[in-house]
């Protein structure tokens, strides 16, 4: 959403002449919105937690999955707990192809290599048409990239 926004306020100053407004030397900084961006997440990340603790919600990290016991019961890391309601948050983590498949798959990143950029790229290739593609496409080059977005079928309906 941070992303998102500042790709909104970029148009909106893209406009400004138009409706009158001079607007002679506006710059952006890459750094300073990954700065406030990844510090607003880590707020929020808090602040969830935070509340989740309030609500006497029990967090375990690690890896689980269900059990066959009779009640509802996950096994996490070698330890079961049992409750009447139980919220498994995968945590997805996409997967690269190794270069032996598709040469040249580690020069890239995944969607969420683009939270780790330091600096906006000049030039940015999008692989795929799913809807994060299409909005990281669309902030990128609303920023200043010069962006592409690849599909794989032969033409867009």
């Amino acid at each position: 959403q941070v992303m998102w926004n500042a790709a909104v306020h970029a148009e909106f100053i893209h406009d400004h002449a138009d409706y009158g407004f001079e607007t002679p030397s506006v710059k952006f900084s890459w750094r300073t919105i990954k700065e406030k961006r990844d510090a607003y997440v880590s707020r929020l990340n808090e602040i969830y937690e935070s509340n989740l603790k309030k609500a006497q919600v029990d967090i375990i990290r690690g890896y689980g999955k269900f059990t066959a016991d009779p009640e509802p019961t996950i096994e996490v890391d070698g330890k079961k707990f049992t409750a009447p309601h139980i919220l498994i948050a995968t945590g997805g983590r996409p997967t690269v192809p190794p270069d032996s498949e598709i040469p040249g798959a580690s020069l890239g990143m995944t969607s969420d290599g683009f939270f780790e950029l330091e600096e906006l790229p000049r030039r940015s290739v999008i692989v795929g048409a799913g809807y994060i593609a299409v909005e990281v496409a669309g902030i990128l080059s609303t920023l200043g990239s010069k962006s592409s977005l690849l599909i794989r079928k032969d033409k867009v309906v």
